[in-house]
């Protein structure tokens, strides 16, 4: 709780200077991809490389190719399904 309070009561109304709200707009995109990250190539203390890597590559390469974000998602879960169907890992 003392930290949430702290940014009102030291900054009493201010605005950021701008090279510190350059650093909060990237600092939610970085923690999604660190959590994304985790989620695909961890299982517990462990590395895992399985196929949702795979489908993290699938995804990657259709927003690369600026596909809608709906497209995306089936596209990684489609592949994530076809590679575990065939047991490719």
């Amino acid at each position: 709780m003392t930290i949430k309070a702290a940014g009102p009561v030291l900054l009493a109304g201010r605005a950021l200077p701008a090279s510190v709200q350059s650093v909060v707009a990237l600092l939610a995109p970085a923690l999604l991809a660190a959590l994304v990250a985790t989620a695909a190539l961890g299982s517990g203390q462990q590395l895992v490389l399985d196929a949702r890597v795979l489908g993290l590559g699938a995804a990657a390469l259709a927003l690369a190719l600026r596909a809608p974000v709906l497209v995306v998602v089936v596209v990684a879960a489609a592949t994530a399904a076809i590679v575990r169907l065939f047991g490719m890992a």
